[in-house]
């Protein structure tokens, strides 16, 4: 049987894929989003500067509360725990991302709030229902028995939609953590990085080309 440990965290290979994947999805515009933006009257207003560093919250008002931000950071550090090369999701700002992430204005943002805030309340009403108490203050045991139910490759019906919802949270999560220079680091990323020399392309690609 696929254990928590098996399905819920995520290794670096799983993890590139994904980024990959998301990376070439972003690049496509999606019939939703564009229908979206015709069927939107008023607009949310103008993007952000994204040449700024900007402080957490100054775009736009927050949504976590106290209690949430409690879960949703040991849920992704379920989800990416620290290893002997890094640390886990919450201290490299995942939390921060996601509560950023759903707080945003833009329709597939609003599309996850929802989600992503009754899956943290589903979460602390499945531990009070187990073990008479909230998810954070849960044992590690306890939290990995609830994550392994909604994280089977095929959920029993009463976990539908909290698989739904943590099926994206964790996808949050990685995209969160992956995006960081920890977690492209820890995925041996070299990309980004600035060459001293360049010269040329290589004699055989040349030849090939007919252009030697």
């Amino acid at each position: 049987m696929e254990t928590f440990n098996d399905s819920l965290r995520i290794d670096r290979r799983t993890a590139l894929k994904w980024v990959l994947a998301a990376s070439a999805a972003l690049q496509l515009p999606t019939p939703s989003l564009a229908q979206d933006t015709v069927n939107s009257v008023s607009g949310y207003g103008k993007d952000p500067n994204l040449l700024k560093i900007h402080q957490l919250g100054e775009l736009w008002p927050l949504t976590f509360n106290e209690a949430q931000r409690a879960t949703a950071t040991v849920l992704s550090d379920l989800i990416i725990p620290a290893d002997d090369e890094s640390p886990a999701a919450s201290k490299v700002g995942v939390v921060d991302f996601i509560d950023e992430w759903i707080s945003a204005p833009y329709p597939d943002n609003q599309r996850d709030k929802p989600m992503v805030i009754q899956g943290l309340a589903w979460l602390d009403q499945e531990a009070q229902r187990r073990f008479k108490n909230n998810f954070a203050a849960l044992m590690e045991k306890e939290r990995t028995a609830i994550c392994d139910d909604i994280s089977a490759a095929k959920p029993a019906a009463q976990f539908t939609e909290a698989a739904k919802f943590f099926a994206r949270y964790r996808s949050l999560t990685a995209g969160g953590y992956y995006t960081t220079p920890v977690g492209m680091k820890d995925l041996r990323y070299v990309g980004n990085v600035a060459m001293t020399t360049f010269e040329g392309p290589p004699p055989e690609v040349l030849k090939k080309l007919g252009l030697t």
